[in-house]
């Protein structure tokens, strides 16, 4: 049975956007795909419910007619992989989405979902995993400007119609992921490395993450911060094996924290002069090298009760 929902998804285009889009299209009444540069894949954009638009986050005169009917927004649009990321995300995150708050206030939207991760709230562990909390002190800019985001949306819309929901993703692997092919072709390098301090993440393996945002999109009574994460946390470094052992690939490299630090550092230097990509950046590793686990029990009583991979051992096959 199809839900009622008429829901905006931003960054529609992008490698999870596109995935919800394809996901929600014939279950809820529209999906409005809202891109910037990227257009949708044909097939996707000519998908029965789905109505791509064009706007732009930085220009908020764009906005309204995006928001034209909407009652659900998903916001997952952003920046990724360019160099000196504090010098953007102030604007590409906080800026960006305040820009787009103020048009769903502004048209009365029901639902505002942000996409977010828990390393805002710093440093978090098995034992005293990430929940809800909004005084993270987090290192990176990326979990900085993130954070923000997550305050300015409980702020902004207290005491109004519009209800709150956050999802903060563990670590989203599987095939097609930017940050696992990213790896995959560092591997086939001989190039990928990681640092020695085994360093404890929460992973979550894309099509659960899927699932996850569709439930908050059709669930009537979401509301506030939602942990995603699997069953059973692990090391950056135990992932990273079992990827390459999936690929037939060698395993990473384990160098010294400053060896990593170094390549991020040269990478960005390139990607700045050459105006290309820095698909690794001192934000990133700062970001990476914090561990982090999530609270996942309001996701398995409100949205997911049964994850289709509930370990990274039952999901790495899907990495292939």
């Amino acid at each position: 049975m199809s839900s009622s929902r008429r829901v905006l998804i931003t960054g529609a285009a992008g490698n999870l956007g596109s995935r919800l889009v394809r996901r929600l299209a014939g279950e809820v009444e529209f999906v409005r795909a809202m891109i910037h540069r990227r257009p949708l894949p044909d097939m996707l954009a000519s998908a029965p419910g789905v109505e791509p638009m064009q706007a732009d986050l930085a220009r908020p005169e764009t906005l309204p007619p995006c928001l034209d009917g909407v009652d659900t927004i998903v916001h997952f649009a952003g920046v990724l992989f360019r160099a000196r990321p504090e010098r953007f995300l102030p604007r590409t995150n906080t800026r960006w989405f305040s820009n787009l708050l103020d048009a769903a206030l502004a048209a009365r939207v029901s639902r505002v979902i942000l996409i977010s991760f828990p390393h805002v709230e710093g440093l978090t562990t098995t034992e005293h995993p990430a929940t809800d909390r909004l005084d993270g002190q987090p290192l990176s800019v990326h979990a900085r400007t993130r954070l923000e985001e997550e305050r300015v949306l409980y702020e902004r819309t207290r005491g109004t119609q519009t209800t709150p929901v956050v999802l903060r993703s563990a670590t989203i692997y599987g095939k097609g992921v930017l940050m696992v092919e990213a790896a995959r072709r560092l591997a086939r390098l001989r190039l990928l490395g990681v640092w020695r301090e085994p360093t404890c993440y929460h992973f979550l393996q894309i099509a659960d993450f899927i699932e996850a945002a569709a439930a908050a999109v059709v669930n009537e009574t979401v509301r506030g911060t939602y942990g995603l994460g699997d069953e059973q946390p692990m090391t950056i470094q135990q992932f990273l094996d079992g990827a390459t052992g999936v690929w037939g690939l060698p395993r990473p490299w384990r160098l010294p924290w400053w060896v990593i630090l170094a390549a991020a550092t040269a990478s960005e230097a390139f990607a700045g002069t050459f105006r290309t990509v820095a698909p690794l950046t001192r934000d990133f590793v700062r970001l990476g090298r914090v561990p982090h686990c999530c609270d996942t029990r309001r996701m398995r009583s409100e949205l997911l009760p049964q994850l289709k991979y509930p370990t990274f051992a039952t999901g790495k096959e899907t990495l292939g």
